[in-house]
């Protein structure tokens, strides 16, 4: 076993006796058991720092589920959260070369890191009995340092959403003499394989399985199908303009159109997916109205192409379409078209018109025309003739799905080769464990919908033509973007809404490092995750595609006034931690996406 340091915090070393108990579980998992008494003649405040030092490295290979990856923020992105880096660190711009973080901010509260020889990782619970818990990470010169607290600590500054940080918030515990509190931790030893933290986070998910899980959902599957066609109908969807509005404001009568954004993406936060989901959805329960509406809005954006060939990004009442959220207005974003042209693909496949074919072509020959002798594919194309802008980033995996299934629809096999040759150049980010630029808002941040991307991507490859490393580096994408999903229910406060509705938030994830709140965006590819453990026999996957859609038949609106919303809206933010809000509370807009991403699970699991 690597060995490892007990430090007290904010007080004498001798005021606290610490005593260890280590448990050989398996060889590499060690459970310890420290019971820790004040021996101090008058009360003391402190904490406790458990430390692990590793061998030299000069790339610790940093992993804190959903929170930390590698240094976390490369230096061109323009988003600005915590990064990881040893060069001039300024704790005023996010940087620093160590770095303390609450549990709850932590898909699973756990560190990982590698030396030349091989890693460790530290794993607790949200809780002791010193309240929350916290993980650390920091460098010793060049030893990869891993840190638990008990209570935690948010250090060198606490990152709240915004650019600017807040000071260190350092929590002690107050102890009386005599007193004795037991906290426990585990202890993994790893190999040189830096994907070895699946295997900890895998066996964590079978031996943590709530066993309440029939009945954490508010409602059944055909139920929620049923409520969120009505909310994106009903909420969402303004029959004058064909669209479908990013989002609805749960205060009607204060805000009423006021509080609903104007403006539709064509995919991603709005848009086809959604629209595709309504229309399969009317068809299959016979709603004339639903297939109309969805019909309309995807009539709109395939006959709305930019001069370049591709979809526009977005369509807004004040200014018509645009490029979307892209600082470069020139700029149209490669994870916003290729899921676009994937899903308006799908709508073609359930007897589509002229129109939606064409606009999927022209999409897709844009794509083939850009991709790159390495076979990439473009970030970002310009809206004015289609050309490649950049290629930042791993966004360009959205078009792969989309070629596959439209190669096979449309019996066209270059849209294959392509997808194929795209499928061997991404591949080297899935080994490399960082995925990086899908969604518009975070840049070039780590994400868990970069994950799905990869999930979608290589599983429809594997489906096309059954090889081997399409199902390897399927498993792997799968593997990090579970690293995402929370293993554990958050405590919430009784008196927040998540605490009084008994919110579960195993199997929920969180969005990005950048952006810490817990969406339910996996759900656009629970049905590629749920055929991923088909084909693997890997209980893993169906069971987090399983706990990913119970997670959210919660907070779907059942009547108007459930949880201060209408009668199926349903919430994009769910704050479990200390970011954009206190934990605890929800947004209180429905989303179109939140709303669509339900419905579009709930039509796959129905058939």
């Amino acid at each position: 076993m690597i060995p490892f340091d007990v430090t007290v915090l904010s007080a004498r070393p001798d005021a606290l006796s610490v005593d260890r108990t280590v448990c050989d579980v398996d060889g590499s998992r060690f459970a310890v058991r420290l019971d820790v008494t004040c021996v101090a003649s008058e009360p003391v405040v402190a904490g406790l720092r458990v430390s692990v030092r590793l061998g030299e490295t000069d790339d610790p290979g940093w992993l804190v589920p959903g929170a930390f990856y590698g240094e976390n923020r490369v230096a061109g992105c323009r988003v600005r959260y915590p990064r990881f880096t040893r060069d001039a660190p300024d704790p005023a711009l996010l940087e620093s070369a160590e770095w303390g973080l609450r549990a709850d901010r932590c898909a699973t509260p756990a560190v990982f890191a590698w030396d030349r020889e091989g890693g460790a990782a530290l794993v607790t619970t949200e809780w002791s009995p010193l309240g929350q818990a916290g993980v650390g990470l920091a460098m010793d010169g060049e030893h990869p340092v891993l840190r638990l607290h008990f209570p935690y600590r948010e250090e060198p500054v606490v990152y709240d959403g915004s650019p600017n940080p807040l000071p260190a918030d350092t929590p002690a515990f107050e102890w009386y003499p005599g007193r004795t509190e037991t906290l426990r931790f585990d202890l993994h030893v790893l190999g040189p394989d830096r994907h070895a933290y699946a295997g900890v986070l895998c066996d964590l998910h079978r031996r943590t399985a709530p066993v309440d899980a029939d009945t954490v959902p508010w409602v059944s599957v055909e139920d929620a199908a049923a409520l969120t066609a009505w909310g994106l109908y009903r909420w969402h969807y303004v029959a004058e303009d064909a669209v479908l509005l990013e989002t609805a404001a749960f205060d009607r009568h204060a805000l009423g159109e006021h509080g609903d954004r104007q403006a539709m993406h064509v995919s991603w936060i709005s848009g086809v997916p959604y629209a595709y989901a309504l229309l399969r959805h009317g068809r299959r329960v016979g709603n004339d109205s639903y297939v109309d509406a969805a019909t309309a809005v995807l009539d709109n954006i395939a006959n709305h192409l930019t001069p370049g060939g591709t979809f526009w990004g977005q369509w807004t009442r004040a200014n018509g379409w645009n490029a979307g959220w892209t600082p470069d207005r020139r700029r149209v974003h490669a994870r916003t078209l290729g899921e676009a042209t994937l899903f308006l693909t799908r709508a073609v496949a359930l007897g589509g018109p002229p129109q939606w074919r064409a606009a999927v072509v022209s999409n897709l020959d844009v794509a083939v025309k850009g991709q790159a002798a390495d076979g990439s594919f473009g970030a970002g194309y310009d809206v004015a003739t289609g050309e490649v802008l950049d290629r930042n980033g791993t966004s360009g995996l959205a078009w792969i799905p989309a070629l596959v299934e439209a190669a096979a629809l449309f019996d066209e096999p270059r849209y294959l080769d392509a997808a194929r040759r795209a499928g061997r150049f991404y591949a080297g980010a899935v080994e490399r464990e960082f995925l990086y630029g899908a969604p518009e808002d975070v840049d070039l941040a780590p994400s868990s919908e970069d994950g799905y991307l990869a999930i979608m991507a290589y599983v429809s490859l594997y489906e096309a033509d059954g090889a081997d490393e399409w199902l390897a580096l399927a498993r792997r994408a799968a593997d990090w973007t579970l690293t995402f999903r929370y293993t554990y229910d958050v405590d919430f406060p009784p008196h927040t809404l998540l605490g009084h509705y008994d919110f579960r938030s195993r199997g929920a994830d969180q969005a990005s490092p950048a952006n810490q709140h817990l969406h339910s965006y996996g759900l656009i590819c629970a049905a590629e995750l749920a055929r991923l453990g088909e084909h693997t026999g890997e209980t893993y996957y169906t069971a987090s595609a399983e706990e990913n859609l119970a997670c959210f038949r919660q907070f779907v609106a059942r009547a108007d006034g459930d949880f201060n919303a209408y009668r199926g809206m349903v919430s994009e933010r769910f704050y479990q931690t200390a970011c954009y809000q206190p934990k605890g509370m929800l947004l209180t807009l429905s989303h179109a996406w939140c709303v669509g991403v339900l419905l579009l699970a709930c039509e796959a699991r129905l058939g």
